[in-house]
C-alpha cells in the first residue's frame, strides 16, 4: 500500500475579506475532491485571507498512480488564474517503510 500527500501553498489574488477566500478555496477544496477522489482540505493559514494552504491525501495500491495523481493534483492548482502557487510539498511512502 503507498500513501501520499501534497500540501499547496497558496497567494489569492482579488481577496479582500475571509469570506472572499472561501469563495475561492471552497470551489478548489471540492474540484480537487471530485476530480481525483483525494481527501483534502485546507490545513493552514485559516485566519489569512490572502493566503491558503491547502492539503491532499491518497492510498493507492501502486506507487506510480499515487505519483500521478500527485502531480495532476499539483498542476491544477497552478493553472487557476484566481490563485499563484508559491510552493508545493509532498511525500510518498510504503505502509512497509519504517
Amino acid at each position: 500500500m503507498w500513501i501520499g500527500w501534497i500540501e499547496v501553498d497558496l497567494l489569492l489574488g482579488d481577496v479582500h475579506s475571509l469570506k472572499d477566500k472561501r469563495s475561492v478555496v471552497r470551489p478548489l477544496v471540492a474540484e480537487l475532491r471530485r476530480r481525483f477522489e483525494v481527501a483534502a482540505a485546507e490545513v493552514d493559514a485559516l485566519d489569512l485571507h490572502r493566503r491558503a494552504s491547502i492539503g491532499a491525501t491518497l492510498v493507492a495500491a501502486d506507487r506510480a498512480h499515487v505519483v500521478e495523481v500527485l502531480d495532476a493534483v499539483e498542476n491544477l492548482v497552478a493553472q487557476r488564474p484566481e490563485v499563484e502557487l508559491l510552493a508545493a510539498h509532498r511525500s510518498v511512502t510504503a505502509s512497509t517503510d519504517e
